[in-house]
């Protein structure tokens, strides 16, 4: 008897947990359209079939058209783990929170992605289902995104990213593609465009004019002044961030970056419009009129509360000066940037932007200088309109012609 209640508690330690073991060997979720058939076959006939095959029996179906909830989680899901709108597909699988399926992915390669153990994060992308797949995307959640024929196993990236891909440079997320990408001279450039418009020029000087007028020091005006721009900054990526989100919750970045190129295009007429025949029709680029007299009236209570208040209205004014390069660039950042490194661009255009005032705030040394800065700006408006409009109708051409 003794014997007979020793195998038993063997039983017990050693195949209970074995068993335990298996049935939580692996879990799986599936966000999916049910109205898309093939996705459905491709659900039940291959994809579900070779989960169980290696055990995984918790397999979850998430159905993101009937269910807005879901959708709201695959949406965080895709933020959480920075993956670009470029591998974002319309079915997603997500296996023991390691494998990530975007779309049709081919079984051999799901099978040997199963079972091996290389990465700690891997992601597939395949998202052809009407007509026959030709290439497949992979990617290890740090190094580059690579493509391959659809019949290259796996291994071959698994090769390359012992060998090449897994830089310590590239393994942060914000870092990953970030210096050698080619948004980043786009992102510089744009930046430094849309600050350089006479909306933010023109209150500064005037909030700089007045603060020599009332007897301030030269320290003073700085630091009021670095506030003033401060606030701008905030506003301007606040701005961004909304936009982001919004475009992320569409999944529609592309559309909206043409659509952005487009306002650009639109919108850099329109300034040269004002430099050649400005009462063509009553459609101007500056700040509107309902918020001048909001601006002046914290300008002249000259205090860091309400010099930040004033820039913080300026900020918001000045959106519609130059907002389709910053929808353009947004559109772009959501749809070939991981999610923090588009904030790490975003980031570094709002930087760009506000570079300009910095400058303007460094050389006004005086108030006779402040002057004949306003001065000069009040002579050269209409020239800017005409060279920022001709610029941003470049900006769009190439957005067009090269990014999307």
């Amino acid at each position: 008897m003794k014997k007979q209640g020793l195998i038993v508690l063997l039983f017990i330690f050693l195949v209970f947990p074995l068993a335990s073991a298996y049935n939580s060997s692996g879990k799986a979720v599936i966000y999916y359209n049910e109205a898309c058939s093939d996705c459905t076959i491709y659900i039940k006939k291959n994809l579900v079939v070779i989960l169980r095959d290696y055990g995984i029996t918790d397999i979850q179906l998430k159905d993101y058209i009937n269910n807005d909830n879901y959708r709201k989680e695959l949406v965080e899901f895709n933020k959480r783990n920075g993956i670009p709108m470029e591998l974002q597909s319309h079915l997603t699988a997500v296996v023991n929170d390691r494998i990530i399926l975007e779309g049709h992915v081919p079984e051999s390669i799901i099978r040997d992605l199963l079972s091996q153990q290389e990465f700690d994060k891997v992601l597939v992308y395949q998202d052809e289902m009407k007509k026959e797949a030709r290439t497949y995307k992979v990617w290890a959640f740090s190094g580059e995104i690579k493509e391959y024929p659809i019949r290259t196993p796996i291994s071959e990236y698994i090769d390359w990213f012992k060998s090449e891909g897994s830089n310590r440079l590239q393994n942060s997320p914000v870092l990953s593609n970030f210096v050698s990408s080619s948004l980043l001279p786009l992102v510089i450039v744009t930046g430094l465009l849309d600050g350089i418009n006479p909306c933010a020029f023109a209150v500064l000087l005037f909030f700089i004019a007045y603060l020599f007028t009332i007897k301030r020091a030269r320290v003073s005006v700085i630091k009021m002044g670095v506030v003033y721009i401060a606030a701008i900054y905030l506003a301007y990526f606040l701005i961004g961030i909304g936009i982001m989100k919004a475009l992320v919750i569409t999944g529609q970045p592309h559309l909206m970056a043409k659509i952005g190129a487009i306002l650009i295009i639109i919108l850099g007429f329109i300034n040269i419009k004002d430099y050649f025949k400005p009462e063509l029709f009553p459609i101007h680029l500056k700040i509107p009129h309902q918020a001048v007299p909001h601006i002046k009236e914290w300008a002249y209570k000259a205090t860091f509360p309400a010099a930040s208040i004033m820039g913080f209205l300026v900020g918001l004014c000045t959106f519609p000066c130059s907002g389709g390069i910053y929808v353009a660039i947004i559109g772009l950042l959501s749809a070939k940037a991981t999610y923090f490194n588009g904030i790490a661009y975003l980031l570094l255009y709002n930087l760009m932007f506000v570079m300009p005032l910095v400058v303007i705030l460094l050389v006004t040394s005086s108030a006779s200088r402040t002057v004949k800065l306003k001065e000069w700006r009040d002579r050269n408006a209409r020239l800017m309109k005409l060279e920022f409009g001709v610029a941003m109708i470049l900006i769009g051409f190439v957005i067009l012609k090269w990014f999307v």
